[in-house]
């Protein structure tokens, strides 16, 4: 899968751009905010349907219009496809698929991309929700069917919480029970899905870490990845359990089950006996407290958790191997070819040696979309074609 071109409007600092991309490296070189970043932004959003810089779409649109659009030819498998996305200041945001009108949902179906950015040093330090979010976007590019398994289990949740809010504000522990339960079975069969294909990625990820860890770091620290489950009593929400977390996932991990069936099985079971168990405490907070939604996945180096041990330059390494392994596992799995690999602002991060490394890890995927603002920053080998951005607007070089 490519880009071939990429039309914006009034996204952004662009009132108006047009770019065309090659097969291979594609080097998009500017000063700090001149808009390069912006293009990258935009073919990502397309094909997760958000942003690596801010959670406001509305962000996203030039200031003083009410809307901004983005549109992408794609190339794959011989076929050509237009598709666009018109995102709104307000109201609902607006997809189309050679100019048919689709449910923007089902955008994420025709695109595939894997963008790294400095932001994504966040996956090791930062909160859980980045790292359910880094998952569930990965299974949404990998299963698209899964979006909506996601989008139900956010309205049950919704649905849910607000009954507990509502029983703790009457004082109510067995009026709305019946009702509770109800919820209860929508919640275990979405939710055990979830926490199923969470834990199956997460084992997919084991190998190609590992390599593209060595590929970018040089050396070999042992990366891992441990879910950290509510369902069996951890809560990802806890800065404090990560620290066992080691022991506590090798043990109790449900979905270690021998068949995808008995794993379900024994999935929904531990689901339902944690919400039992918890029900006097939901109601007394008014929130759900056990789910997908609050669980974690662990960053492991060197047997110990990379979040408050690892250097920045072990973390930054672990960050950038996590999106390498993703979209070599997306390779794998796509009927449509590699996805388009971005890497936003890497290579100043990097020592030479490291450049020279990361350059070889990426060489063999069909397009490779980099921004530096440096042009000698980046390695000549992945400099062949370049695109120059200055005030919004791409110029000669």
């Amino acid at each position: 899968m490519r880009v071939t071109h990429l039309s914006l409007t009034d996204f952004r600092n662009y009132a108006q751009v047009e770019v065309s991309f090659t097969p291979g490296s594609n080097l998009i070189v500017g000063r700090n905010g001149q808009g390069k970043t912006n293009l990258v932004e935009a073919l990502g959003f397309l094909s997760t349907l958000s942003s690596h810089r801010v959670s406001n779409t509305a962000a996203m649109i030039r200031a003083g219009q009410d809307a901004g659009i983005i549109r992408a030819r794609l190339e794959y498998n011989g076929r050509d496809i237009l598709t666009e996305v018109q995102i709104n200041r307000s109201g609902l945001n607006r997809a189309q698929v050679n100019r048919s009108v689709i449910k923007t949902r089902e955008l994420t179906r025709y695109f595939s991309s894997v963008l790294f950015a400095p932001e994504d040093l966040a996956l090791v330090r930062g909160d859980p929700s980045g790292r359910r979010r880094f998952l569930d976007q990965l299974l949404m590019l990998r299963s698209p069917r899964l979006t909506g398994v996601l989008a139900d289990y956010d309205r049950v949740l919704r649905q849910r919480n607000t009954l507990l809010k509502s029983a703790r504000a009457s004082g109510s522990r067995t009026t709305q029970l019946g009702t509770l339960e109800v919820w209860d079975d929508r919640l275990v069969a979405l939710g055990s899905e979830i926490i199923d294909e969470r834990a199956e990625l997460v084992r997919l990820l084991g190998d190609p870490l590992g390599t593209a860890y060595q590929a970018v770091a040089g050396e070999d620290h042992g990366p891992a990845l441990l879910p950290l489950l509510s369902i069996t009593g951890a809560d990802g929400e806890d800065e404090s359990a990560a620290g066992s977390a080691a022991s506590a996932t090798s043990t109790s991990t449900p979905t270690a089950a021998s068949t995808a069936e008995s794993a379900r099985g024994a999935t929904e079971d531990a689901f339902r006996r944690a919400l039992a168990g918890l029900r006097r405490k939901e109601i007394d907070r008014g929130m759900t407290l056990v789910g997908p939604h609050r669980d974690d996945v662990v960053f492991m180096l060197n047997a110990l958790p990379a979040k408050g041990y690892a250097s920045h330059g072990e973390s930054w390494s672990f960050a950038l191997a996590l999106k390498l392994a993703s979209a070599e596992l997306l390779r794998r799995d796509s009927a449509s070819g590699d996805p388009v690999l971005i890497l936003d602002d890497v290579f100043a991060e990097l020592d030479l040696s490291r450049r020279r490394r990361l350059a070889a890890a990426v060489t063999g995927f069909e397009q490779v979309l980099i921004t530096a603002a440096v042009l000698e920053d980046v390695p000549e080998e992945l400099a062949a074609h370049t695109i120059h951005i200055h005030a919004g607007a791409v110029v000669d070089g």
